[in-house]
């Protein structure tokens, strides 16, 4: 691998972590904003609320997962 290919390589890894992670923000702000007005009508949501916001941290997980591959292989 030539040295000039370093740098696209770390940037195309950083883009795959820092893209999902904005996407995540913004999804668990929607659903955060819902889950919160569900959990004013009806307290027993909670539970429900908290799952539904956690699962948008799974795309992070994947980006990562994406970088790590993009490292490896292309090193």
């Amino acid at each position: 691998m030539a040295i000039e290919g370093v740098g696209l390589i770390a940037i195309g890894s950083g883009l795959a972590v820092g893209l999902s992670a904005i996407a995540a923000g913004i999804a668990e702000k929607e659903i955060g904003s819902a889950a919160i007005g569900a959990m004013a009508e009806k307290e027993e949501l909670f539970g429900k609320g908290l799952i539904l916001t956690v699962i948008p941290e799974t795309l992070v997980i994947f980006g990562l997962v994406v970088a790590i591959l993009i490292l490896n292989l292309a090193g």
